[in-house]
């Protein structure tokens, strides 16, 4: 077990134990375990450095690295959890974490509203809320009228952290994207990412 997981260091950094993850998020071990599989395969696409880059990232999400995407490169820096322009295996589970089905809709929210408040001001601006919105709505089919942009907005411009949970607790579609159902069992839907694993499940 020590030799694998030397190796494992060497190979991965930041990689973390997958019992010590499932303990701080919402996944199996096994779940973490096919995390790992799925992790690996994106932070070798364009360099096999063990990390992943905002190219492989983007490579990831969109199939497009060139593209200059917003919406993207938001994701990613809340997926930076250190602030290094690479994401570790730890970060990519705590970040994804929030993406799992059995996450509270307050985590969801949270998450939501510091992808939006693209300046960390503690504020959605409009201007972040424009961004934002042009960026979405060129990459999925979610679709906001003016009138409801303007709802959300206070006189000043800015939408506060209680303004969007009472915004998003009246229009809970909002928090669709925030949600991906296969990963409540990975392992199900990429059967082949899992290995065979000589470690138990931790009871949660």
């Amino acid at each position: 077990m020590g030799c694998f997981q030397s190796k494992v260091t060497r190979q991965y950094p930041g990689h973390e134990d997958p019992i010590f993850l499932a303990s701080q998020t919402a996944f199996s071990v096994s779940e973490v375990e096919a995390l790992f599989e799925l992790y690996k395969s994106i932070s070798s696409s364009l360099i096999d450095d063990g990390l992943i880059s905002k190219e492989e990232f983007q490579l990831a999400l969109f199939k497009n690295r060139k593209k200059e995407n917003i919406f993207a490169n938001r994701i990613f820096d809340l997926f930076d959890a250190k602030k290094k322009g690479l994401i570790d295996f730890g970060d990519f589970v705590r970040a994804l974490n929030v993406f799992h089905p059995n996450v509270s809709q307050e985590d969801k929210m949270d998450f939501a509203f510091k992808l939006y408040d693209m300046d960390g001001t503690g504020f959605i601006e409009r201007n972040e809320v424009k961004q934002m919105l042009i960026a979405l709505l060129c990459e999925s089919e979610m679709k906001l009228a003016d009138e409801t942009i303007e709802a959300i907005l206070d006189k000043d411009g800015k939408i506060d952290k209680s303004e969007w949970q009472n915004f998003v607790s009246r229009n809970p579609s909002l928090l669709k994207i925030m949600t991906l159902p296969y990963l409540r069992d990975i392992t199900t839907t990429f059967p082949s990412f899992v290995f065979n694993s000589e470690l138990d499940e931790v009871a949660t």
